[in-house]
């Protein structure tokens, strides 16, 4: 990358120097806010400002929350910057703005900023982008939680190149993050691919075995498929227990645990993030113990497929009873249940027969007819050893292209510092 020929000192601490030629203008010179409303329901396309990209909501979200009418919104054009000022404090990860390439209509809880003739509001588009990603507009903002309005941005010190050149920027960069972001798509593509790979390799795995000449037999099981001649199908209730232990009622108040609740599992994952509580401060669900060898599995929001494998610290934890505990019987080995069940063999089953619409569920009952298949314990252990082996071979790949996807991520960011602060030319 090019460096431009003679710099200055921009006079902007965090700015440093400029190109010589740039000059530093608050924004209330080309910046105006628009505080246009929707009276007489003139437009009615609605638009939303969702991770850092304003799209058009459809018609089957302008349900529940919504005002009576939109005529409270204000317009917005294309070309106009939507920022979102509240709650600075606590949410320092959301990107909070973005270019609108449409005409329509947003809440008027977002700052609506338009630019005159003179700049280019794509090249500021990426320098909002910069300044949002950098931190720099967290010292500014009034109140508690420290919201912004267009006050702030009136006398904020702006670089101002030239605005042919400032249209240069802005084609620059539109065509590297296009760049980078396909190369992001395909390695995220590749992700969906390996994870869909493990769940093949899984599923296979535990229906049919390790043996590719072995004689086989229809399961009975649409979602299980033919099976080895000498396995064996049951009910889930037949080869383990469920819900074996709870926190009684008169549990000690000041009894401090680890909480798990449904949003903090995935099929995935496992086990993200967990809360510590007393019992007299923890949710009225937090009643499920699990011991070591136990597989939880959600039975609320079952589209989650919030499934896990209970080690030995995670037996230490209160789970929601939103979970089923299964508890494996002496003759099932504890990983072959905690894989069969998180395999497509089995959560498609669960799906078919979760009851509910928004949240679909199952009862401890009626998850403990679905059905499983085993076999020998000595089998069942040669299984999960292949399984562990391969998954986990696969979690590295993984794990390589979610660094490849960071790296690109935090290029492109410094590709977009770089330009829009004068550090690297492209002009």
């Amino acid at each position: 990358m090019k460096k431009y020929d003679n710099y200055k000192n921009s006079g902007v601490e965090w700015l440093g120097k400029i190109p010589e030629h740039w000059d530093i203008l608050p924004g209330l010179s080309f910046i105006y806010e628009n505080k246009d409303r929707n009276k007489g329901m003139i437009r009615n396309t609605v638009l939303s400002l969702s991770y850092g990209k304003i799209r058009v909501k459809g018609e089957n979200e302008l349900t529940g929350l919504v005002p009576e009418s939109f005529e409270t919104y204000q317009f917005v054009n294309k070309g106009d910057l939507i920022f979102r000022p509240t709650d600075l404090q606590n949410d320092t990860v959301s990107l909070r703005s973005s270019i609108s390439e449409y005409d329509g209509i947003i809440t008027n809880a977002y700052l609506n900023l338009r630019f005159k003739s003179k700049a280019d509001s794509k090249f500021y588009h990426y320098f909002f982008r910069s300044i949002d990603n950098n931190k720099i507009i967290y010292g500014l903002g009034s109140g508690l939680r420290q919201n912004i309005s267009y006050l702030d941005f009136r006398r904020f010190p702006f670089p101002f190149p030239p605005k042919e050149e400032q249209t240069a920027i802005a084609n620059f960069l539109d065509d590297k993050t296009t760049k980078i972001d396909q190369a992001i798509a395909i390695k995220q593509k590749q992700i969906e691919l390996l994870k869909e790979r493990r769940q093949i390799l899984i599923h296979k795995a535990v229906t049919r075995g390790l043996n590719d000449k072995v004689k086989l037999k229809d399961s009975g099981v649409e979602w299980i498929g033919e099976i080895p001649e000498g396995w064996e199908v049951k009910r889930l209730k037949d080869i383990c227990s469920i819900n074996l232990n709870s926190l009684p009622e008169n549990t000690n108040k000041n009894l401090e645990f680890k909480y798990v609740d449904i949003g903090s599992v995935s099929l995935e994952n496992g086990i993200d993030n967990v809360e510590e509580y007393t019992f007299k401060n923890a949710p009225s669900r937090a009643r499920r113990i699990a011991e070591k060898g136990d597989t939880i599995i959600s039975t609320v929001r079952t589209y989650l497929k919030a499934i896990d494998f209970v080690d030995e610290i995670k037996s230490t934890y209160v789970y929601s009873t939103g979970f089923a505990v299964l508890h494996p019987k002496v003759f099932i080995y504890p990983e072959f249940l905690g894989n069969f069940v998180r395999s497509d063999a089995f959560t498609e089953q669960v799906t078919v027969n979760s009851k509910g619409m928004s949240y679909p569920a199952i009862n401890s009952t009626d998850i403990g007819r679905l059905t499983v298949v085993h076999c020998g314990f000595d089998e069942q252990k040669q299984i999960v050893k292949f399984i562990e082996t391969a998954t986990t071979k696969i979690a590295t790949a993984i794990s390589l292209k979610e660094q490849e996807i960071e790296k690109l991520k935090e290029y492109k960011m410094s590709l977009i510092d770089g330009v829009v602060s004068g550090k690297v030319k492209v002009f």
